[in-house]
Protein backbone atom coordinates (compact mmCIF):
# COMPACT_ATOMS: atom_id res chain seq x y z
CA UNK A 1 0.00 0.00 0.00
CA UNK A 2 1.36 3.42 -0.95
CA UNK A 3 1.88 6.13 1.58
CA UNK A 4 -0.55 9.06 1.41
CA UNK A 5 1.31 12.28 0.76
CA UNK A 6 0.41 15.84 -0.08
CA UNK A 7 2.00 19.27 0.09
CA UNK A 8 1.76 19.19 3.90
CA UNK A 9 4.00 16.13 4.01
CA UNK A 10 6.84 18.16 2.49
CA UNK A 11 9.24 20.03 4.77
CA UNK A 12 8.01 23.59 5.42
CA UNK A 13 10.92 25.16 3.52
CA UNK A 14 10.05 23.15 0.40
CA UNK A 15 6.36 24.05 0.74
CA UNK A 16 7.27 27.71 1.00
CA UNK A 17 9.63 27.53 -1.98
CA UNK A 18 7.18 25.60 -4.19
CA UNK A 19 4.37 28.07 -3.47
CA UNK A 20 6.60 31.10 -4.05
CA UNK A 21 8.13 29.68 -7.25
CA UNK A 22 4.60 29.08 -8.54
CA UNK A 23 3.68 32.71 -7.93
CA UNK A 24 6.90 33.93 -9.51
CA UNK A 25 6.25 31.70 -12.51
CA UNK A 26 2.92 33.44 -13.06
CA UNK A 27 4.68 36.82 -12.99
CA UNK A 28 7.20 35.54 -15.56
CA UNK A 29 4.42 34.33 -17.85
CA UNK A 30 4.74 30.65 -16.89
CA UNK A 31 1.84 28.62 -15.57
CA UNK A 32 1.77 28.31 -11.79
CA UNK A 33 1.65 24.51 -12.04
CA UNK A 34 4.66 24.36 -14.38
CA UNK A 35 6.66 26.51 -11.96
CA UNK A 36 5.53 24.53 -8.90
CA UNK A 37 6.46 21.22 -10.52
CA UNK A 38 9.85 22.64 -11.40
CA UNK A 39 10.35 23.81 -7.81
CA UNK A 40 9.31 20.42 -6.46
CA UNK A 41 11.69 18.57 -8.78
CA UNK A 42 14.51 21.04 -8.16
CA UNK A 43 14.31 20.50 -4.41
CA UNK A 44 13.70 16.75 -4.56
CA UNK A 45 16.63 14.51 -3.66
CA UNK A 46 15.32 11.81 -5.96
CA UNK A 47 13.52 11.76 -9.30
CA UNK A 48 9.72 11.71 -8.98
CA UNK A 49 7.12 10.02 -11.16
CA UNK A 50 4.02 11.87 -12.35
CA UNK A 51 1.68 10.28 -9.80
CA UNK A 52 3.91 11.46 -6.93
CA UNK A 53 3.87 14.97 -8.35
CA UNK A 54 0.07 14.84 -8.65
CA UNK A 55 -0.23 13.75 -5.05
CA UNK A 56 2.27 16.23 -3.61
CA UNK A 57 0.74 19.21 -5.41
CA UNK A 58 -2.90 18.09 -5.60
CA UNK A 59 -2.93 18.65 -9.35
CA UNK A 60 -4.72 16.65 -12.06
CA UNK A 61 -2.67 14.05 -13.94
CA UNK A 62 -3.31 15.74 -17.31
CA UNK A 63 -2.05 19.05 -15.93
CA UNK A 64 1.09 17.36 -14.59
CA UNK A 65 1.71 15.62 -17.92
CA UNK A 66 1.37 18.84 -19.90
CA UNK A 67 3.51 20.74 -17.40
CA UNK A 68 6.25 18.11 -17.52
CA UNK A 69 6.28 18.32 -21.33
CA UNK A 70 6.64 22.09 -21.08
CA UNK A 71 9.55 21.77 -18.63
CA UNK A 72 11.21 19.25 -20.93
CA UNK A 73 10.74 21.66 -23.86
CA UNK A 74 12.54 24.29 -21.82
CA UNK A 75 15.35 21.78 -21.34
CA UNK A 76 15.38 22.03 -17.54
CA UNK A 77 13.66 18.74 -16.68
CA UNK A 78 14.49 15.32 -18.06
CA UNK A 79 13.09 11.81 -17.92
CA UNK A 80 15.06 9.24 -15.96
CA UNK A 81 14.44 5.54 -15.54
CA UNK A 82 14.97 3.73 -12.27
CA UNK A 83 15.87 0.05 -12.09
CA UNK A 84 12.84 -2.15 -11.46
CA UNK A 85 10.32 0.63 -12.17
CA UNK A 86 8.74 0.96 -15.61
CA UNK A 87 7.33 4.43 -14.94
CA UNK A 88 9.03 7.57 -16.20
CA UNK A 89 10.59 9.59 -13.43
CA UNK A 90 11.57 13.23 -13.74
CA UNK A 91 14.37 15.34 -12.38
CA UNK A 92 15.34 18.97 -12.70
CA UNK A 93 18.73 20.30 -13.67
CA UNK A 94 20.58 20.86 -10.44
CA UNK A 95 23.30 23.24 -11.67
CA UNK A 96 21.77 26.69 -11.25
CA UNK A 97 23.98 28.31 -13.87
CA UNK A 98 23.26 25.65 -16.50
CA UNK A 99 19.55 25.82 -15.67
CA UNK A 100 19.40 29.58 -16.16
CA UNK A 101 21.47 29.31 -19.32
CA UNK A 102 18.87 26.89 -20.68
CA UNK A 103 16.05 29.23 -19.64
CA UNK A 104 17.77 32.25 -21.21
CA UNK A 105 18.40 30.35 -24.44
CA UNK A 106 14.75 29.32 -24.66
CA UNK A 107 13.42 32.79 -23.80
CA UNK A 108 15.73 34.27 -26.43
CA UNK A 109 14.47 31.77 -29.01
CA UNK A 110 10.79 32.31 -28.11
CA UNK A 111 10.73 36.04 -27.38
CA UNK A 112 13.80 38.00 -28.41
CA UNK A 113 14.51 36.44 -31.82
CA UNK A 114 10.97 36.96 -33.19
CA UNK A 115 10.90 40.52 -31.83
CA UNK A 116 14.24 41.38 -33.39
CA UNK A 117 13.05 39.94 -36.70
CA UNK A 118 9.86 42.03 -36.54
CA UNK A 119 11.84 45.19 -35.74
CA UNK A 120 14.06 44.60 -38.79
CA UNK A 121 10.97 44.08 -40.99
CA UNK A 122 9.38 47.27 -39.66
CA UNK A 123 12.56 49.21 -40.44
CA UNK A 124 12.61 47.91 -44.03
CA UNK A 125 8.89 48.54 -44.56
CA UNK A 126 9.10 52.12 -43.29
CA UNK A 127 12.34 53.03 -45.09
CA UNK A 128 10.64 55.12 -47.80
CA UNK A 129 7.67 56.34 -45.77
CA UNK A 130 8.21 59.96 -44.70
CA UNK A 131 5.19 59.79 -42.40
CA UNK A 132 6.93 57.09 -40.38
CA UNK A 133 10.18 58.93 -39.66
CA UNK A 134 9.56 59.31 -35.94
CA UNK A 135 8.28 55.74 -35.53
CA UNK A 136 11.20 54.44 -37.62
CA UNK A 137 13.65 56.21 -35.31
CA UNK A 138 11.98 54.79 -32.19
CA UNK A 139 11.85 51.28 -33.69
CA UNK A 140 15.48 51.66 -34.79
CA UNK A 141 16.51 52.50 -31.22
CA UNK A 142 14.69 49.43 -29.97
CA UNK A 143 16.24 47.29 -32.70
CA UNK A 144 19.72 48.55 -31.75
CA UNK A 145 19.08 47.66 -28.11
CA UNK A 146 17.80 44.17 -28.97
CA UNK A 147 20.74 43.58 -31.32
CA UNK A 148 23.28 44.76 -28.73
CA UNK A 149 21.66 42.55 -26.09
CA UNK A 150 21.64 39.58 -28.47
CA UNK A 151 25.30 40.11 -29.35
CA UNK A 152 26.20 40.28 -25.65
CA UNK A 153 24.18 37.14 -24.94
CA UNK A 154 25.96 35.26 -27.76
CA UNK A 155 29.37 36.24 -26.35
CA UNK A 156 28.40 35.22 -22.81
CA UNK A 157 26.84 31.99 -24.04
CA UNK A 158 30.15 30.96 -25.64
CA UNK A 159 31.87 31.11 -22.25
CA UNK A 160 32.14 27.95 -20.21
CA UNK A 161 29.76 28.03 -17.25
CA UNK A 162 32.54 28.64 -14.71
CA UNK A 163 33.83 31.61 -16.71
CA UNK A 164 30.31 33.07 -17.08
CA UNK A 165 29.74 32.70 -13.33
CA UNK A 166 33.08 34.42 -12.68
CA UNK A 167 32.07 37.26 -15.01
CA UNK A 168 28.84 37.72 -13.04
CA UNK A 169 30.74 37.73 -9.75
CA UNK A 170 33.21 40.35 -10.97
CA UNK A 171 30.59 42.68 -12.46
CA UNK A 172 31.00 45.15 -9.58
CA UNK A 173 34.65 45.71 -10.52
CA UNK A 174 33.65 46.22 -14.16
CA UNK A 175 31.02 48.80 -13.18
CA UNK A 176 33.53 50.66 -10.99
CA UNK A 177 36.04 50.70 -13.86
CA UNK A 178 33.43 52.12 -16.26
CA UNK A 179 32.59 54.99 -13.90
CA UNK A 180 35.99 56.65 -14.53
Amino acid sequence: MTETVDMNSLPPVIQKFVLHWGEMGRKWGISRTVAQIHALLYTSEKPLHAEEICTFLGVARSNVSNSLKELQNWGIVKVVHLPGDRRDHFESMKDVYEMFRAILAERKRREVDPTLQLLKECQKESADDEDSTYARTRIGDLQDFFQLSTDFYKKMDKLPTKAAAKALRTSDRLLKALRL
